[in-house]
């Protein structure tokens, strides 16, 4: 058995033990393996192993590694790819329909973009509205304030599928300290209607599927440091 397959064992196996604690099923979260900076042959182990979705940071890491390989074709089961990191407007031609969830949706003038192109190709984008929800100034996300009103905006855009919320909470030295921030997320979800939030990740995935998180993005747990 591989360090990666061994990994993801651990992982499946936290994520169940997390998920019992909180009274819920394993299979409401969904395992994001981030794969920034990993070779394919590692993200292929992942896969392997029972690994189905993949997020990747930047859309240029992720043409070189899925679009121009054949690693999407034909796997059973199927294997979903994310764009779990920040989206430039220039890059939105290159990610519409390409990624099967956009996670960092953070402002109107991106979300019109990805509407414009998903229209002209006659498809729908499933997206998340990201929030800075610990109000970080280097942080991307929209602000707490904004973030009501950017949800709904999107509610009106025919060729978006919002599905929920998403979020990276300040660093803090115990996982504990996350705690607050993806209560924060889920609160706000409950409020906007939304029940599905990206959030956790190597150091406190757990604490996020104990307050609720449908997709943890581990990549450094996985694959080691980078």
């Amino acid at each position: 058995m591989s360090d990666v397959s061994r990994s993801v064992e651990v992982i499946f196996k936290r994520i169940r033990e997390a998920a019992a604690r909180a009274g819920r099923k394993p299979d409401e979260i969904v395992l994001v393996a981030a794969t920034k900076g990993v070779p394919l042959e590692k993200i292929q182990e992942g896969a392997e192993c029972g690994v189905t979705a993949f997020g990747e940071n930047k859309v240029q890491e992720a043409e070189r590694k899925f679009f121009e390989t054949s690693f999407l074709e034909g796997r059973r089961p199927p294997v979903s790819l994310h764009l779990i990191g920040p989206l430039q407007t220039n890059k939105v031609k290159k990610a519409v329909g390409r990624f099967d969830l956009i996670h960092s949706i953070d402002s109107l003038r991106l979300a019109e973009r990805i509407e414009e192109e998903a229209a002209g190709r006659f498809l729908t984008q499933p997206v998340l509205v990201q929030v800075n929800i610990g109000g970080e100034p280097s942080k991307h996300g929209a602000p707490v304030a904004q973030a009501p009103s950017l949800v709904e905006a999107i509610r009106g855009l025919p060729h978006l599928a919002l599905q929920g919320l998403m979020t990276l909470p300040p660093p803090t030295p115990d996982p504990e300290g996350a705690r607050p921030y993806f209560s924060a997320l889920r609160e706000m979800g409950r409020a906007l209607g939304l029940s599905r939030f990206s959030m956790g990740m190597s150091s406190d995935f757990e604490i996020a599927i104990e307050e609720g998180a449908t997709w943890v993005r581990i990549g450094t747990a996985i694959f080691g440091a980078r």
